[in-house]
């Protein structure tokens, strides 16, 4: 009898063994990468000053970007060059006003991932297109000033991203030319936008 509850017992305890070796083993799922280069578009608002990005002065935006992450640890660097339609957003000069048309940006950009989500900061320079408004006969036209924003970014499957980006722009020395003569000034420029990234 204790010879046959013996031969049982070992018979259980083979049984087991062989069950947790037939069982699958765990792996965590592996990090995200935010390593590669991108393409990508986006579209928002281009307006003058806060709190009201949508008021009747501003213009609606959009435009198309490129650039290359590299995962360094727990953030990523990398850079970035964007070309935007800016809608014809206006801004006060002296004796009139002039109008934003278009803009080209190079920037380096800075980010902290958790995951699948990226916060960063971005900084660089920026050539706007500066057309002439109401009461002004002239103006610069193209004109080269500083960029400075941030946002966040949500990592999608299939190799897309979704973001949202704020960028404040500051061009020195626009000139202009109105009923008051020629005149210069300091424009500041603010941008709302959302986009969608594909990296490869």
């Amino acid at each position: 009898m204790m010879r046959l509850t013996a031969s049982a017992l070992a018979m259980c305890l083979n049984g087991s063994a062989l069950a947790a070796d037939l069982s699958p083993a765990y792996n965590d799922p592996p990090a995200f990468q935010w390593s590669g280069a991108y393409v990508g578009v986006h579209g928002g608002t281009a307006f003058t000053g806060m709190p009201n990005p949508f008021a009747g002065r501003n213009g609606l935006s959009g435009g198309v970007q490129a650039g290359y992450n590299q995962q360094v640890g727990p953030g990523a660097v990398g850079a970035e060059i964007e070309g935007s339609y800016l809608g014809g957003a206006e801004h006060d000069v002296e004796g009139g006003k002039i109008k934003e048309k278009w803009r080209g940006a190079a920037k380096a950009r800075a980010r902290v991932s958790f995951d699948q989500t990226l916060l960063f900061g971005t900084g660089g320079v920026a050539m706007t297109k500066f057309d002439k408004g109401d009461k002004v006969s002239s103006t610069d036209g193209w004109k080269l000033g500083y960029l400075l924003g941030a946002g966040i970014e949500q990592g999608l499957a299939g190799g897309l991203s979704a973001k949202v980006e704020y960028d404040y722009v500051r061009t020195p020395g626009v000139e202009t030319t109105s009923a008051f003569g020629k005149s210069k000034a300091t424009i500041g420029s603010h941008e709302l936008k959302a986009g969608l990234n594909y990296r490869f």
